[in-house]
């Protein structure tokens, strides 16, 4: 009897600590199912990446790069301009596009391979993109960096990282303010070439003095010097001073 009296607790302290443990188990969280990486979704959880979405779209980038990080180890990373950053272009520049330079517009902003903040840092410039390799100035970025900040030129487009959209080790995607338009779609206008400083126009000889022109100019000249009636009037001169003497 004293026996049943010293189990009956330790049966019910053995009782009570396997109802937590079951109870703490069945309360943990399942593991989420493992799926294929997508990047239209990822961008539209983040929000504000509408026309990014329909350009991915309508270029068929989006199945390109899902199956390229699903089918493959190779890593990606790609800027993901704004809604507001497509604003920011001048009216009418994405319909002045081919479907061909659409889809280069938007390679340009993917790079083969997974760049985390800190890989930024010791990048080799020029940074090939999707639309074009190292070698191809017109498709390829420079980037650098000035502490934890991101710095990118497309030469024609200057932007900055604003913001880590995603990363999961194999894909990055990062929020920038400027869409980047690459040399190979965007020519910057040369300037005007210089107007040449007009030629003198040669003399004609019409613009010549004539030598009737000339001899009259000498006459007159020696008119100046010696006056015509110069001879008469020095003889009255005399004259008169002959008729005083007398």
């Amino acid at each position: 009897m004293m026996m049943k009296q010293h189990l009956a607790p330790v049966l019910l302290m053995i009782f009570f600590y396997h109802c937590t443990i079951a109870s703490s188990q069945s309360s943990a969280p399942a593991p989420a199912p493992a799926g294929p990486t997508n990047i239209t979704a990822i961008l539209e959880k983040a929000g504000q990446y509408t026309t990014f979405i329909r350009l991915l779209k309508s270029t068929q980038m989006d199945d390109r790069i899902n199956i390229q990080l699903n089918n493959s180890n190779q890593g990606l990373t790609i800027f993901a301009p704004t809604d507001n950053a497509f604003s920011n272009l001048k009216p009418g520049t994405l319909n002045s596009f081919t479907d061909q330079q659409k889809a280069q517009m938007v390679q340009f902003h993917v790079v083969s391979s997974f760049l985390s903040i800190s890989q930024f840092q010791t990048v080799s410039n020029p940074v090939s993109t999707q639309a074009g390799g190292s070698n191809s100035g017109d498709f390829s970025l420079n980037i650098t960096t000035s502490g934890n900040q991101v710095n990118m030129t497309s030469g024609v487009t200057n932007t900055s990282v604003a913001n880590t959209v995603y990363t999961d080790g194999q894909l990055a995607v990062y929020q920038i303010d400027q869409v980047l338009l690459p040399l190979g779609v965007v020519k910057p206008s040369a300037p005007p070439p210089e107007t040449p400083p007009k030629a003198k126009k040669a003399a004609s000889p019409s613009d010549a003095p004539s030598a009737t022109t000339a001899s009259v100019d000498s006459s007159d000249a020696t008119l100046l010097l010696f006056p015509r009636n110069a001879p008469i009037t020095l003889s009255l001169a005399v004259a008169a001073a002959a008729g005083l003497l007398l």
